[in-house]
């Protein structure tokens, strides 16, 4: 008892509790803890239940009647699932021409130019409008009677052409509103990573006779990886998602040539025809598994380049 009313030794202090003890490892956490619990109840849950609803026959409302593989078995030999994936393939492979058409409008404004403000603003612009007006505005675009697409190539003598109105052009007429956008997404991840590029290497390349092609190709776009990575990932799954542009252009049309696997869910499970849960949760199973293929590819590949680097 003694021992304990002794003062402090001079400099010594005084025990602390456990939450000062523990309070800069607790802290992050405590600030991750909201989001955290926000993207497990909306993201990874919703997930989960969608494979479980896969292999139930539901209208939403009613029982739900177990039906095991009998909804993955009859996507087999739908028509027109074949189409919507045959669609988001092409989405996949076209919508990619939105990273380098990014990169190479990011160098350019990543220049000293005169008026570049006006000219970044112009550029900027796509990305911070809806999607929605997107589609109206590219619908107007390729009307077959007073579009300008339709006037531009009226000059060669060519059309008029229903772009949207032709299964054989459709897709690509979409695909070619959505690049608009996503484009300007690309050019803002770019001249992020521009910032970010070490001016010595630049410098270094430049004594080393490098210029042009060869500075862009073996000095700049590997400082550029991490904004080209995240553009790979953000643009495939634009891709693989996409909804509203078909949905206010086309609404699958015309004959439901221009599905994706996306729009199709939304077809089978919650437009008038539909009320199928369980086939729309299938086609919803079967766009993650391709979506986390390529997410999966992506960041294994980046996890070798860190090692080897």
């Amino acid at each position: 008892m003694a021992d304990a009313a002794l003062p402090l030794a001079q400099g010594a202090q005084p025990p602390r509790g456990w939450w000062k003890r523990n309070q800069q490892t607790l802290a992050p956490w405590l600030f991750l803890a909201p989001g955290a619990a926000f993207f497990l109840l909306y993201v990874i849950f919703p997930i989960f239940q969608s494979f479980q609803v896969s292999f139930y026959e539901w209208d939403g409302l009613g029982e739900a009647e177990y039906v095991g593989l009998r909804n993955y078995d009859e996507l087999w030999y739908d028509d027109a699932f074949y189409t919507s994936l045959k669609n988001n393939v092409i989405w996949l492979v076209l919508y990619l021409a939105a990273i380098p058409a990014g990169l190479f409008i990011a160098l350019f404004l990543n220049q000293k130019v005169f008026a570049i403000r006006l000219y970044k603003s112009l550029f900027f612009f796509p990305f911070v409008i809806s999607q929605v007006v997107v589609a109206l505005v590219f619908s107007w675009f390729y009307d077959p009677t007073f579009g300008l697409f339709n006037e531009f190539i009226g000059l060669f003598g060519l059309g008029p052409i229903a772009v949207l109105g032709d299964e054989r052009y459709v897709t690509v007429g979409i695909i070619m509103a959505g690049l608009w956008p996503q484009t300007a997404y690309c050019m803002i991840l770019y001249l992020t990573g521009l910032n970010a590029v070490d001016p010595e290497q630049i410098e270094a390349g430049r004594l080393d006779g490098a210029k042009g092609w060869r500075m862009l190709w073996y000095v700049v776009l590997p400082q550029l990886k991490p904004a080209t990575f995240i553009a790979f990932v953000v643009t495939i799954i634009g891709a693989l998602r996409s909804f509203d542009l078909i949905s206010v252009m086309t609404n699958g049309g015309p004959f439901g040539e221009s599905r994706v696997l996306a729009f199709y869910m939304f077809e089978v499970a919650l437009s008038e025809y539909g009320f199928r849960m369980g086939y729309g949760a299938a086609i919803a199973v079967i766009l993650f598994m391709i979506m986390m293929i390529y997410i999966a590819f992506f960041l294994w590949k980046m996890y070798r380049d860190e090692r080897e680097g």
